[in-house]
């Protein structure tokens, strides 16, 4: 008998498959940045689809949120029309959502210097979204485009907002070491 990975077991013929739960991490717009994120807090895909329109966007968040199994949460960066179409949909097919700004995600993720302007915190969140997801062991062809960076760093935010994960991974510590354990206060070992 043929098992995949997860939490949650269900039979569908003779194939036994274990259900994962899992995260999608949406940069709002018609430009959208996904990024999908398993229960071990790492990052499975991300992807860029220009929609064009509203309508567009409207008729394919079903298909999206249909095709992923398991899908837990949903963590969405943006407002307006287009969130309450994936903020509809989502309650439709029972997924919890979270609707953050970039500030949520930037003051958790970045330095402050890092955040003066929109144009410098994008170019931080491409490396860094580039280390996430060589963290998650994942290949890379080419370096993210921004609404995927800005869609991979929502759902790190999301999955250690979730528990998913404890802390920054230490993959991604070089970059941002502010997150590792701090040192008590006048113990410099430890």
């Amino acid at each position: 008998m043929n098992e995949e990975r997860g939490s949650r077991t269900e039979e569908r013929g003779k194939k036994r498959i274990i259900a994962v739960s899992s995260l999608l991490a949406v940069d709002l717009g018609l430009k959208t940045g996904l990024a999908l994120y398993g229960e071990d807090g790492k990052l499975r895909w991300y992807r860029s689809k220009n929609f064009g329109t509203a309508a567009r966007l409207k008729r394919a968040v079903y298909g999206i949120l249909k095709e992923i199994p398991g899908l837990a949460m949903l963590v969405i960066e943006g407002g307006g029309g287009i969130a309450e179409i994936w903020e509809h949909e989502a309650q439709k097919q029972g997924i919890a959502l979270r609707r953050i700004t970039a500030e949520d995600w930037r003051e958790r993720l970045l330095y402050p210097r890092e955040q003066r302007t929109g144009a410098v915190a994008k170019g931080i969140a491409t490396e860094l979204a580039e280390s996430v997801i060589q963290w998650s062991g994942l290949r890379r062809p080419t370096a993210p485009r921004h609404d995927a960076a800005e869609a991979i760093l929502v759902g790190l935010w999301g999955v250690l907002e979730a528990g998913w994960l404890d802390e920054l991974p230490k993959g991604l510590l070089p970059l941002h070491s502010r997150f590792q354990h701090r040192k008590p206060p006048g113990n410099p070992d430890g």
